[in-house]
């Protein structure tokens, strides 16, 4: 799908806040809210637009260890490790990179118990080398820069 200057406003303000009106979203942009939930639609239908989000404070919920994993698996079947980061719920982001490592795990968990928990279970599959969170300092989506 070829993105116009039109969609792209409509990006940038829905990156802003995905919770708005249609009809207050057009008449930032000049356009019936009709017309808005239109555009908005072929650009979910294209899979420009994936999803819809909350972003949470974590900290308030309880959620007090945050810990990115670089993990270096100890087999070339990556099959069984994709499977057991799926079904963790303390795992919050997963990518495949390359350079010093095979993934980088982003876990938010409640306890200590539970951190250790988990890097127990992660031996199963590879070595790893942890950095705890001690503070967020930035938080906003990819897109928001592009947009601005």
């Amino acid at each position: 799908m070829e993105l116009d200057k039109i969609d792209l406003q409509i990006l940038r303000i829905l990156t802003g806040n995905s919770r708005i009106q249609w009809k207050d979203l057009g008449e930032q942009i000049h356009m019936t809210g009709q017309a808005v939930g239109n555009r908005i639609k072929k650009l979910e239908d294209s899979g420009i637009i994936r999803a819809y989000t909350l972003i949470i404070d974590e900290m308030k919920l309880g959620l007090t260890y945050t810990g990115f994993v670089v993990v270096f698996l100890k087999t070339a079947n990556h099959d069984p490790f994709i499977r057991f980061i799926h079904e963790k719920k303390e795992v919050v982001e997963a990518h495949r990179i390359a350079g010093k490592g095979c993934y980088h795990l982003k876990i938010i968990v409640e306890t200590q118990e539970q951190l250790n928990y988990f890097l127990n279970k992660l031996l199963d599959y590879g070595n790893y080398s942890l950095n705890l969170s001690i503070q967020e300092i930035k938080q906003r989506g990819p897109l928001a820069a592009k947009f601005q």
